[in-house]
């Protein structure tokens, strides 16, 4: 495997906007919205619900549109100086927020997004979630405002939350409002849970996992998402971090590319792990993911249009040339 370069072309499919909101402007928000400015995070998480303590208090002081539209803005900068050259930021529907705040939240990223790709070269598909344990209701009024959006720069749904302290299936609604308004399902599961937690989104049609590391416990399953050709949207400092991943055993990342499973590379919440996309590729190299293999995966589970699409297949065909044992295939 060769060095990853800072500049070597990179797809993040796992980011949670609200994460990526490094100190300063984070203080920034917290002064504009006259709230106090939230607390470093810890050097140790113990637990991954100890960690969404700390995201909900970190992530708090973005409360209109133009905060979200500001992290946005200051990521997309930050990802494209590492490289990046497609993200599918992840961003709540926060219940404090209200529905018709979320939908004005939604629209100024749109804006943002299309500003990012004329600024700074990233193409952004947006993809909403609902948190498990929000108020069920709730969550299917934000798929249908998530659906308002399909098409106009948010490309998918998803469901994150305490996996393990609150279930899944009463969001089967929400999941099939967004997918029957044009917006595929794409879930947290297999974080804090295990093999089973997989199994229930594969069943509700998730067309790519966020995380779902925890495969690695049920060989059984691991050969069936190879098999399936599911992509994992793997945050490997974050696994390590947050306990999913063990520095004593190899990290799922090897185990599952290693077994033929799909994985794409991403920072989860960067600003919180105090870390940059192009030090996750790096650790992923490590880790026996090259940059091309990462990217390919990117590309795999990427959910925008055939434009974009197109566009990424031949940057991705400039950077890691054909006939290079280490690329692999990029046209699907």
């Amino acid at each position: 495997m060769t060095p990853v370069q800072r500049h070597t072309p990179k797809i993040e499919l796992h980011v949670h906007l609200e994460g990526t909101v490094r100190p300063a402007l984070l203080a920034a928000l917290a002064h504009g919205n006259r709230l106090p400015a939230p607390a470093g995070p810890p050097e140790v998480f113990d637990d991954l619900y100890a960690f969404i303590a700390t995201w909900n208090a970190m992530t708090t002081v973005l409360r209109t549109p133009r905060d979200y539209r500001r992290a946005l803005l200051a990521y997309a900068a930050e990802a494209a100086r590492d490289g990046a050259v497609h993200l599918e930021p992840i961003v709540d529907a926060d219940e404090r927020l209200g529905l018709a705040g979320f939908a004005d939240v939604l629209a100024a990223l749109v804006d943002a997004a299309a500003e990012a790709r004329e600024r700074h070269g990233v193409s952004i598909g947006l993809t909403p979630q609902v948190c498990r344990g929000h108020d069920v209701d709730f969550a299917q009024d934000a798929a249908r405002v998530a659906a308002r959006f399909a098409g106009r720069g948010v490309v998918g749904f998803g469901l994150s939350g305490a996996e393990g302290r609150y279930p899944t299936t009463p969001y089967t609604r929400a999941v099939n409002l967004a997918r029957d308004g044009g917006l595929p399902f794409v879930p947290h599961a297999g974080e804090a849970a295990g093999p089973a937690a997989v199994r229930e989104v594969l069943a509700m049609g998730a067309v790519r996992i966020r995380h779902g590391v925890r495969a690695v416990d049920e060989p059984e399953l691991v050969a069936e998402l190879a098999g399936r050709g599911v992509v994992l949207d793997v945050t490997p400092t974050s696994n390590l971090r947050l306990g999913v991943a063990r520095p004593d055993r190899p990290h799922p990342l090897t185990v599952l590319t290693g077994a033929g499973v799909v994985c794409s590379v991403s920072t989860d919440d960067p600003a919180i792990f105090d870390i940059t996309l192009a030090d996750e590729y790096a650790l992923a190299d490590r880790l026996g993911v090259d940059a091309a293999t990462a990217y390919a995966a990117g590309l795999r589970g990427m959910l925008g249009d055939a434009t974009t699409r197109a566009r990424l297949v031949a940057v991705g065909e400039r950077a890691y040339p054909a006939g290079s044992p280490a690329r692999p295939r990029l046209r699907q």
